[in-house]
């Protein structure tokens, strides 16, 4: 594959859904015009992520849509026009959990043919289960673009997601984030808080110890009592940042030719091939009682 032209999103999105659409029109006009293919959107790009982590009110939640909403079919339409562009953005997916509606934390790739893959978040911090039903899985789907994997903001946190997603044949993964600033210990500015730098450290820590692109997009401004951070980026494999944001809304945009920066950062060391899954003694029985000696 030749160089691929990605972009990171950081930029606010609440509740207005009619206002997000617009917004996204532009963000991907934008993009478009400097010849972007991969474009990810942040978590919640469709009607916003939760006002508090805590006490979730009820009565201000992201409102529920369908994957073939006319909303979603909107963003199909959209990257259409945009030729060529694969754009993973979030929502919240109004399912039936044992016949009651529920909503899933939900991020999906779609190009103008249609949805190419769909992830539903499956780590929840804080108060999110109280609102969400939760994913159970992590799988990598092929795109115009290459092999793709996505994530959800705190996925990210455990290595065991970006992993499988990368034993899957992920060479790219999109980590779309609503991520706040620290709820407990705030600092009085963004870059030193303390979510700020860990953000920052599992962006870099899960492309290196992968060898994948990562490609981090995140909401901006506050929601309630959440601020959140920004910082979208691009990742190179080795876990250098190729191009990043700040706290405010941007595009972060940098051109990789995947297949051979992967195979570069794999050609002496591959993390994959050289695991040693037997001795991982504690994952292998952490949900199973134990051999007896």
């Amino acid at each position: 594959m030749t160089a691929l032209r990605i972009g990171a999103v950081a930029a606010h999105f609440g509740r207005d859904v009619h206002r997000a659409l617009a917004k996204i029109e532009g963000i991907v006009a934008d993009a478009a015009a400097v010849g972007v293919r991969l474009l990810v959107l942040p978590d919640a790009t469709l009607g916003g992520y939760l006002s508090d982590l805590r006490h979730p009110d009820p009565l201000s939640l992201p409102p529920g849509l369908s994957e073939d909403s006319a909303e979603v079919q909107r963003i199909v339409e959209l990257a259409g026009r945009a030729g060529e562009m694969v754009v993973c953005f979030g929502y919240a997916e109004e399912t039936l959990v044992d016949g009651f509606p529920r909503l899933h934390n939900t991020a999906l790739c779609v190009s103008g043919a249609g949805v190419l893959g769909r992830h539903r978040k499956v780590h929840q911090p804080a108060g999110e289960a109280v609102v969400y039903a939760a994913g159970d899985t992590f799988a990598a789907f092929d795109t115009p673009v290459g092999r793709l994997g996505m994530l959800i903001d705190y996925d990210k946190t455990f290595p065991e997601s970006a992993r499988s997603l990368a034993l899957d044949g992920a060479e790219v993964i999109a980590c779309l984030s609503a991520w706040p600033a620290s709820v407990t210990h705030r600092s009085s500015r963004l870059p030193r808080d303390r979510q700020s730098r860990l953000f920052d450290l599992y962006d870099c820590a899960r492309a290196a110890e992968n060898q994948v692109v990562w490609v981090s997009a995140n909401q901006t401004g506050v929601m309630g009592g959440l601020r959140f951070l920004g910082q979208a980026k691009v990742v190179g494999p080795g876990g250098d940042v190729l191009a990043r944001t700040a706290a405010k809304g941007g595009l972060a945009v940098a051109e990789v030719d995947v297949d051979r920066e992967v195979a570069r950062a794999r050609r002496v060391l591959h993390h994959l091939e050289e695991r040693t899954p037997t001795a991982y003694r504690a994952l292998r029985w952490a949900d199973q009682p134990a051999p007896e000696a």
